[in-house]
């Protein structure tokens, strides 16, 4: 079919591939953007339509090798991604494929949506919390996200029409709010400041504080792909500077933010002060606990010793993951665990949301654990015992050198005779604390931490990272 094709819309009953244009050339997405856990790239020059259309058609022929006739495709709010999602969705149809149309929304709607309409998959178009002149898709098959070498090969895969695809809009919003005001039930009248940093989860967040009890103001609701207040990422203490202010000025009991695409949450308390995610991951742990004495939580190797040591305090089973998405929910699985989550904001929950990582749920959870916590969430944060952490550090690296600036400390320390767990990546613990260096999955950038119970001992963990990074070639303010 022609580009210009592409850009007309398509209607809301199912339609049929029969009658089109000759098939768009099949450019496909660069290997650039091919992430560990999904593809983002530069919007024109890493991925098109062309790539988008690519994709659909790979994927489709993929599935239905599979014997899966029925997915989801969904969108946030970036200035391409109508495009893209147009172009992906002509590709899954005439690859054959039946395709549910959810629109725009986060990432975590489009995973609500696989369960509710018990699809076979879904692809959501998005680059999450990466620039605006970024895109990319996160890729569901079956009930698996495509990560690694199974990504690289679905995307450089096979295309083969076969005709007989459909495509209709399903709106899904009011009913997926429906259900995130159910899991409310319970919560205290707080007062709330909700960022929605101009990304997907506007349109949602205005429809659930509606349900909610108590008062919420909401910063940045209208979805625009240029993220024009500030960038859409949580995990970095700027971005949730507006929204810390706001809590201060007009006395509000806590604030929460969201990324670009809705599945990642940062926190402030009613001091403006950020509650990290190994923070937060330790309250709700605490609330649960509470209820299901005993239960595993899993969190990433970037999150603090506080967060393992109160867990295990709490009565529950702490145990420690390789960061990324598909590692953290694969712990979850195997060891049963009811709750986990990384630095960055990821959380999941195993029971009653399907173990996904959506943010609106979490921010939900956070509001019935502190509706529970005397003294608000202030006070938990002044419970907590004192350390002295760095935030997660994010050092710009090319893609092609990340992975071997990671291997080179790694041999530097083997010589010295240096105890890490490499599946773990470098977690290197010393009498000052630990530190810890990773390939980033997702940017091609470096992601570090370090932690101490002093001051001095910070410093020279700081000090030590950045002498074998500098050894590396790489010049890094840590």
């Amino acid at each position: 079919m022609s580009l210009e094709a592409l850009e007309q819309p398509v209607g809301g009953g199912a339609e049929p591939v029969a009658g089109r244009a000759a098939p768009l050339s099949l450019g496909r997405i660069r290997p650039e953007a091919i992430r560990a856990y999904d593809i983002r790239g530069q919007a024109g020059r890493h991925i098109d339509r062309a790539g988008a259309y690519a994709l659909g058609l790979s994927y489709a022929t993929a599935a239905r090798e599979a014997g899966l006739t029925r997915v989801g495709v969904g969108r946030d709010g970036r200035l391409t991604s109508p495009a893209y999602e147009q172009a992906l969705v002509w590709g899954l149809m005439d690859g054959g494929l039946a395709v549910e149309r959810i629109g725009l929304g986060p990432t975590p709607m489009l995973g609500w949506a696989v369960r509710k309409l018990d699809l076979d998959g879904a692809i959501m178009v998005t680059a999450s919390h990466n620039p605006p002149g970024e895109n990319g898709f996160k890729i569901l098959l079956g009930d698996q996200r495509v990560h690694g070498a199974r990504l690289r090969a679905l995307v450089d895969g096979p295309c083969v029409e076969r005709g007989g695809g459909s495509a209709r809009r399903v709106s899904v919003l009011e009913t997926y709010v429906d259900d995130l005001a159910a899991a409310a039930e319970g919560m205290a009248p707080l007062r709330v400041a909700w960022d929605c940093g101009n990304g997907a989860t506007g349109p949602a967040v205005e429809r659930l504080v509606r349900r909610l009890p108590g008062e919420h103001h909401l910063l940045n609701a209208h979805v625009d792909g240029r993220f024009p207040a500030h960038h859409p990422d949580p995990a970095v203490a700027e971005n949730l500077s507006e929204l810390a202010e706001t809590v201060v000025a007009q006395g509000f009991d806590l604030g929460v933010a969201f990324d670009g695409d809705g599945d990642r949450i940062g926190v402030v308390d009613a001091q403006g002060r950020i509650l990290w995610a190994d923070q937060l991951i330790l309250l709700l742990a605490r609330d649960l606990l509470a209820r299901r004495p005993g239960a595993a939580v899993v969190a990433d190797v970037k999150c603090s010793k506080v967060l393992f040591d109160g867990v295990r305090q709490a009565g529950g089973r702490a145990l420690l993951s390789p960061s990324g998405y598909v590692h953290v929910r694969e712990a979850i699985q195997d060891e049963g665990a009811l709750l986990g989550g990384e630095l960055s904001g990821h959380i999941f929950f195993a029971d009653g949301w399907g173990g996904v990582d959506d943010a609106l749920y979490a921010a939900v959870q956070t509001f019935l654990a502190v509706s529970r916590l005397p003294g608000g969430l202030a006070a938990f944060r002044d419970s907590l015992p004192p350390s002295f952490a760095t935030p997660e550090l994010r050092i710009a690296c090319p893609e092609d050198r990340k992975a071997e600036v990671v291997a080179e400390v790694a041999r530097a320390l083997a010589e010295e005779g240096g105890v890490f767990d490499p599946k773990l990546g470098l977690r290197v613990d010393g009498p000052d604390g630990w530190w810890l260096l990773r390939a980033s999955g997702t940017e091609p950038k470096l992601t570090c931490r370090c932690e101490s119970l002093h001051p001095d001992g910070l410093e020279r963990l700081r000090a030590e990272l950045k002498r074998r990074l500098a050894a590396c070639g790489v010049d890094a303010d840590v």
